[in-house]
Formats: structure tokens, C-alpha cells, sequence
């Protein structure tokens, strides 16, 4: 996963749970304009400790993993939607 692709996760979680941009900004004491950079690609500001804040803020969590040759059960998903 790229940094677009988490900024545009960020934004789907977001709307998932029917929370503004400007609350959100405000509950992390982030500029609006800082969050809408980063749910759209352009990171700015956000910093690796800020993208935690804003994950942890929506119930996840970010977390490395061992590289491996095969794809996850997720990104097989996702390919099989892109695919449909």
C-alpha cells in the first residue's frame, strides 16, 4: 500500500463512520486543509506519527508485516473486485 492509498483509505473509513473532515481535524488538532491533503494524496504535513493518529481515530491500526512472494487474502480481494 502507497501513500495515496492510505490517505484514500483514511477518507472511505472516514465517511464510513459519518464523521466531517472538520471534526475529525479538530478531535486530532489538525488543520482541515492537512487531513484533505492527505485523504488525497498529497501527504504535506502528515508524518508517519500523524497517519497512526488519524488511523487510530477511525478503530485501526497500521502494522508491518514480513514480505512475502504471495499475494494476501486481501489484496486478492481487492484484485478480484478491480477485475469485476
Amino acid at each position: 500500500m502507497d501513500f495515496i492509498e492510505l490517505g484514500q483509505t483514511a477518507k472511505a473509513l472516514r465517511k464510513q463512520k459519518k464523521v466531517s473532515q472538520q471534526l475529525m481535524a479538530q478531535h486530532l488538532a489538525i488543520s482541515r486543509a492537512t487531513l484533505s491533503a492527505f485523504e488525497n494524496g498529497r501527504p504535506g504535513d502528515i508524518g508517519l506519527r500523524k497517519a497512526i493518529q488519524i488511523f487510530d481515530y477511525l478503530d485501526q491500526q497500521l502494522c508491518l508485516r514480513d514480505k512475502s512472494p504471495f499475494p494476501t487474502l486481501e489484496e486478492l480481494l481487492d484484485a478480484n473486485q478491480h477485475n469485476s
